[in-house]
């Protein structure tokens, strides 16, 4: 919605101003030199499609926690926040369009990320904010230090607008099972009646395969104020650390271009399916972001989104 209008502005604007109009979004997320995960997949697909990206990171790695060696820095609640401060010493506040953060590492991180939506909303009240709440997943359990998941519950969730939980996560948030479809759906309903009042109370569920999904593909639901869909892809042989991070990515930049959950989502599914899919035939172990880069722009296949 809020790329429509500037585009339709832009037809009145100079170049200048133009470049202007690219949304802004202010991305909170941890940082590998090596790979592609948090900001290092989230950046360059949101650029990619013509945003800003300001991005601030958590820590710095020399490559993701799965390969069980890395070198690097953890940064602490401070720091992030006196990034922050700087960046409304520039004014840049008032001109983000919206908040995404991902992993929070700690208590700290999380809550100056909570504190950055606030000053972003006081300085921009149109600003979004969309929560990949990472707890975990199905194969590992919870991988979050203790306090996060209770962080994500208790704080980030009333203060989200979109929310990109796994199955698993919108499990743990929900406090129930999702063995079938009807039972996501009531999991979703009462996940989205927690979330910002005075928002769009959007979420994506990435990953969704239940009793009812065939055993060659995966499902992805969403749902938001114009009812809940499901969008169902072909299962890849492939496990691609980041592409949890992308996902949310493209779903933020879609939802601020079209308003509508259910465009949003197909839009970014079809992007990350064709990004795994050129990731697997390559034989990578990292996603083939800039290799990729088309799938962001033109995606090669989309998927049909069926209401439930």
């Amino acid at each position: 919605m809020y790329l429509r209008m500037r585009v339709n502005e832009g037809l009145h604007m100079s170049k200048a101003e133009a470049a202007q109009a690219a949304p802004c979004v202010l991305s909170i997320q941890s940082w590998v030199a090596y790979g592609h995960v948090g900001n290092a997949a989230a950046m360059f697909p949101l650029q990619r499609l013509g945003a800003e990206v300001w991005a601030i990171h958590t820590v710095q790695f020399s490559n993701h926690t799965g390969y069980g060696d890395w070198r690097g820095q953890v940064f602490d609640g401070a720091a992030v926040g006196a990034l922050v401060d700087g960046m409304a010493a520039r004014g840049a506040l008032s001109r983000c369009d919206a908040v995404l953060s991902g992993y929070m590492g700690d208590m700290g991180i999380g809550g100056a990320i909570l504190d950055a939506v606030a000053r972003v909303r006081a300085a921009s009240p149109a600003a979004v904010y969309c929560c990949d709440p990472v707890i975990g997943d199905a194969d590992t359990g919870p991988y979050v230090r203790d306090g996060i998941e209770a962080l994500l519950g208790g704080a980030a969730l009333p203060a989200a607008d979109l929310l990109t939980p796994n199955l698993f996560e919108l499990e743990r948030l929900a406090g129930r099972p999702c063995a079938t479809r009807a039972d996501i759906t009531a999991a979703v309903a009462a996940v989205r009646a927690r979330m910002r009042a005075a928002g769009p109370r959007v979420v994506l569920v990435t990953s969704a395969r239940t009793e009812e999904t065939p055993a060659d593909s995966l499902d992805l639901v969403v749902a938001g104020p114009a009812g809940t869909v499901l969008i169902r892809t072909p299962l890849l042989d492939l496990r691609a650390n980041g592409a949890g991070d992308v996902t949310a990515a493209l779903f933020l930049y879609h939802w601020l271009a079209t308003g509508e959950a259910t465009e949003a989502a197909g839009r970014a599914v079809a992007a990350v399916h064709g990004l795994l899919r050129r990731t697997r035939a390559a034989g990578s172990a990292e996603l083939l972001v800039v290799q990729a880069q088309d799938e962001f722009v033109s995606p090669s296949i989309r998927f049909p989104a069926v209401p439930l």
